[in-house]
């Protein structure tokens, strides 16, 4: 079973548009769809959608309508009841698959609050493969939470832990890697490394400066599978276990200690990039639950992304809707 943790889970609202963007203007939609959404529901989505077992853990109302359409779409989930909706995001997409996205700040939630989804998490990762922490943090949350998360299950595991993959960006993915969380008792404490960090380009070039390597913006990155392999590297030496780093169109690549991969799908006609990356990352806990080989984790993960990005809205595609033998897979020096 694998288990997904969104603090800021979110209605995912995608409307399409008949043309590009025009600012300051008056546009007709061509169609509006909505999902339950946020990282972690995302994976939990897709990993459902493929026949896989998977819990997504969250706060909301028993009544809000993030939870009525994970009932819905049979995504099973454990819920924290809070007082107050959950966010609401829009996402503006264009021909050609241009995305642009409205994302709310979502409901603060209180100490004890957060420690109550801390323990609601612990309890339902017993026995799982995986943890998922995912997305963005709501306001009010402190930004080594992720880390806080991934030391507390570790402990709770007594030896037994889940492998814990994180997806998030700025100060809450920079401490994910540092690995520093509070301990019970309020000190530090460095146990919170996760096994996997899954960064898009963006994300990776932050990290990698984090982590002492050359500077390198997000289009160096993505141009150059090479240099993201390097910079996902340096990620990895700091005492990570794997970094997958989605490239947009370009494809992934895939760093361990033992190797470092390139993966690449033939274009797709794109509708929507919403939940790429989510499903991206389902794709390789899907393969990794199969036993599949690094290298072969990769080529699931592309292979997801690449259908996530050819469905409209933040809709996210089962196994069957997904061509791995489309995808060339490259192996790449890590220095």
């Amino acid at each position: 079973m694998i288990v997904t943790f969104t603090a800021n889970p979110s209605l995912d609202r995608t409307v399409a548009l008949p043309g590009p963007l025009e600012r300051g203007e008056v546009q007709r939609a061509v169609s509006v769809r909505q999902e339950s959404g946020g990282k972690g529901v995302n994976v939990s989505r897709a990993l459902v959608a493929s026949g896989l077992e998977s819990v997504a853990v969250l706060p909301g109302a028993d009544s809000d309508p993030v939870l009525a359409g994970l009932r819905e779409t049979g995504v099973p989930f454990v819920s924290l009841p809070i007082d107050e909706p959950l966010r609401t995001n829009v996402a503006l997409t264009e021909p050609g698959g241009v995305t642009t996205k409205i994302n709310e700040p979502g409901p603060a939630l209180d100490a004890d609050q957060q420690e109550a989804l801390i323990k609601l998490l612990l309890e339902s990762s017993r026995g799982a493969s995986w943890v998922v922490l995912a997305g963005s943090l709501p306001p009010g949350f402190p930004a080594d939470f992720y880390a806080t998360v991934a030391r507390r299950i570790r402990a709770a595991g007594n030896g037994s832990a889940p492998h814990i993959a994180v997806d998030s960006s700025g100060a809450p993915l920079a401490a994910a890697m540092s690995g520093d969380g509070a301990g019970a008792d309020g000190t530090a404490t460095g146990s919170g490394k996760p096994d996997l960090l899954k960064p898009n380009a963006e994300e990776l070039a932050e990290l990698a400066a984090a982590a002492g390597f050359a500077s390198a913006t997000a289009d160096e990155l993505e141009a150059d599978p090479v240099a993201a392999a390097a910079a996902a590297a340096a990620v990895v030496r700091s005492g990570v276990g794997a970094v997958l780093a989605t490239l947009g169109s370009k494809g992934a690549v895939l760093v361990t200690a033992d190797g470092a991969w390139l993966a690449t799908h033939p274009p797709v006609a794109a509708v929507s990039t919403v939940g790429a990356g989510d499903s991206a990352l389902a794709g390789y806990l899907l393969a990794h639950g199969q036993g599949a080989a690094p290298a072969d984790c990769l080529r699931q993960a592309v292979a997801h992304g690449a259908a996530a990005a050819s469905l409209p809205g933040s809709t996210v595609p089962a196994v069957h809707q997904t061509t791995p033998d489309a995808v060339t897979i490259t192996a790449l020096r890590k220095d």
